[in-house]
């Protein structure tokens, strides 16, 4: 960065956190063990919500904890049981076109008994923890900190239409495809996968 000039954009103070307990639908399962050997052996899932001059949009994204490649997402104005359950699809036929296989962890916010039944149907295994433990969901924090600060934070969209551009660009043709992890040995989640394959 400094060879070429450029520097990071500092992060906004976050609120405060949620320390309230809730029920959870499901055990953690995952617990923190964010490492997978192969593509759709982990997924996480969260949502978040991105303010436009229309009101929000909320985002719900699926990522695999293999490559960091967000394989699955979904945008609506309101925050509904559907939009994960919708990412969750998107993310099931994206494994299908690319392995045979699907055992997967998922763990989500917000996931209602459609998507239960979404993934018993698939063979995913569903994982949840406390509401407010934001440690236990680094990665999918890692994803909407990434797109905050890197794409939306200083600006506001105009339209909700123009913000589901904006992140579509930023998943798809940035965070897919060109951000480089360290994690990842600097190199960008489609890389990682193609070098895994090849290996």
């Amino acid at each position: 960065m400094r060879e070429n000039g450029s520097r990071a954009r500092p992060r906004r103070r976050g609120l405060p956190r949620d320390t309230g307990e809730r029920a959870s639908a499901s055990d953690n399962l995952l617990d923190r063990a964010f490492e997978a050997s192969a593509p759709n052996q982990k997924w996480i899932a969260d949502f978040t919500c991105i303010w436009t001059a229309e009101g929000w949009l909320c985002v719900a994204a699926v990522v695999d904890l293999f490559s960091r490649r967000v394989v699955g997402w979904a945008m609506k104005a309101e925050m509904t049981a559907q939009l994960v359950a919708d990412a969750l699809i998107m993310a099931i036929c994206a494994a299908a076109r690319r392995t045979a296989c699907c055992t997967t962890v998922t763990r989500a916010a917000n996931i209602r008994a459609s998507s239960f039944s979404l993934m018993a149907d698939h063979g995913i295994t569903c994982s949840m923890s406390q509401a407010g433990h934001v440690w236990d969901n680094t990665a999918m924090e890692s994803l909407f900190s990434a797109l905050k600060t890197e794409r939306t934070a200083r600006k506001v969209s105009r339209t909700r239409n123009d913000a589901r551009a904006d992140v579509f660009d930023c998943i798809e043709r940035f965070y897919n495809g060109r951000r480089r992890r360290s994690k990842l040995g600097y190199l960008c989640p489609i890389e990682f996968e193609e070098r895994a394959r090849l290996a």
